[in-house]
């Protein structure tokens, strides 16, 4: 099943959240073009380790050799070069744009504009182009000229300041989680734009920002209210609203979530803990927010005395939402994952087996049917010939005098 079978992706896209917005579309069927520069490619390439017909290695070992970070952001694209600088290089990508549904950039603000290439530059001559740029604080605003990768961006949005122990610092999350939150809203957006553009025949502009990104899902949460009341913003692993929480066993954590009055009670059934659910000063929520320490210590002394699992098994026949707190470890050797397709084996375009690692998967499972499998991520300009000489209707003899020139 491929639900964007007949959609064309035209990506100039570097370092993680373009990419990864690139990759989610291919997954979904979308023929995704990678424009990048001749001779240099997406900076990332440059990020050891490598991998290629010799294995892993610190330092790239053969030119097939590609960073294992671009394997993981660009399975089932397709790799071109172009001069975006140069003339014929700028006029090629309209040529592509002209035939493509979605523009998708994640350059410096005003780059694409500057060489040519902007939302007008590229409506003039598609006029249903969905043209999409990624930035760090969006296109407009006081802070759009200034330079951001996402721990700027942890920083700016305020995320850190709820993230970490009540008497620790601020504390960055440790996944870069703007350049993988945004490109979901931008997926989302761009299909949004497409179904309008299929209705109406015009396309958009969609302007997606990390930092927005982050202050949306920021307020989410109640935050104005504790702020007026000078609650603590960090809490660690815990809440400010009882008992729920992270709590260690004999022999490693776990985590439980005790959020209604139905689970405080299967708590305390469980626990056996019935003076607990007695005892006045936890029989509402405000209450166990407002002596919540001296809740969390009754309960983590009972804990301490069963194991993880024991812990677990017993919570979960009160049916009381609880995990054991994995290491990344116990995750990627988890075969439920593998069986659902969130991951699977890492390819590179150029050889027959996967090499050592893992990409994720789509993590969405459709009725229908599976989404495609995608190809491993490609060496540098692999489908010059395939996309220019195809689309474009170039010789061989055209791709190498323009390589020549420094076009392709």
């Amino acid at each position: 099943m491929e639900p964007l079978h007949d959609i064309r992706v035209l990506a100039v896209t570097v370092f993680l959240a373009g990419p990864f917005l690139s990759m989610n579309l291919a997954r979904l069927g979308a023929e995704v073009i990678k424009v990048e520069v001749p001779k240099r490619g997406d900076p990332v390439r440059g990020n050891s380790p490598f991998a290629g017909p010799q294995g892993i290695h610190p330092s790239r070992q053969t030119e097939e050799d590609i960073s294992t970070l671009f394997l993981k952001r660009t399975q089932g694209v397709k790799s071109v070069t172009l001069n975006l600088k140069h003339p014929e290089g700028r006029q090629m990508f309209l040529d592509l744009a002209k035939q493509s549904d979605v523009v998708l950039e994640n350059l410096a603000p005003g780059s694409m504009r500057r060489m040519g290439l902007g939302y007008d530059d590229v409506t003039a001559v598609n006029p249903g182009i969905v043209y999409c740029s990624i930035s760090g604080y969006g296109q407009t605003g006081p802070y759009a000229e200034q330079p951001a990768h996402d721990p700027q961006i942890q920083g700016m949005s305020g995320i850190m300041d709820v993230n970490g122990a009540a008497d620790g610092p601020p504390t960055r999350v440790g996944i870069f989680v703007s350049d993988l939150v945004t490109p979901m809203f931008a997926a989302t957006a761009i299909l949004a734009a497409l179904r309008h553009r299929d209705q109406t025949g015009k396309g958009q502009y969609l302007d997606a920002s990390m930092m927005d990104t982050l202050v949306t899902l920021m307020f989410m949460e109640p935050l104005e209210a504790a702020i007026a009341q000078g609650l603590p913003l960090r809490n660690g692993n815990n809440t400010r609203s009882g008992p729920t929480g992270l709590y260690h066993t004999r022999d490693a954590d776990i985590i439980i979530t005790a959020a209604s009055e139905d689970q405080w009670g299967r708590l305390c059934s469980a626990l056996d803990a019935q003076e607990l659910y007695e005892d006045p000063r936890f029989s509402t929520s405000h209450g166990r927010g407002q002596h919540v320490e001296a809740l969390r210590q009754d309960i983590q002394h009972r804990l301490g005395q069963y194991t993880r699992d024991e812990a677990v098994q017993r919570l979960r026949q009160f049916d009381v939402p609880c995990a054991p707190v994995r290491t990344a470890s116990e995750v990627i050797t988890d075969d439920h994952f593998y069986q659902r397709g969130t991951l699977g084996p890492m390819h590179h375009a150029k050889l027959a087996k996967p090499v050592d690692g893992v990409v994720p998967g789509f993590p969405v499972v459709f009725s229908d049917g599976p989404l495609p499998t995608l190809p491993g991520a490609p060496t540098l300009g692999m489908h010059n010939q395939d996309i220019l000489g195809t689309l474009l209707g170039l010789s061989d003899e055209q791709l190498q005098q323009l390589q020549m020139q420094g076009v392709v």
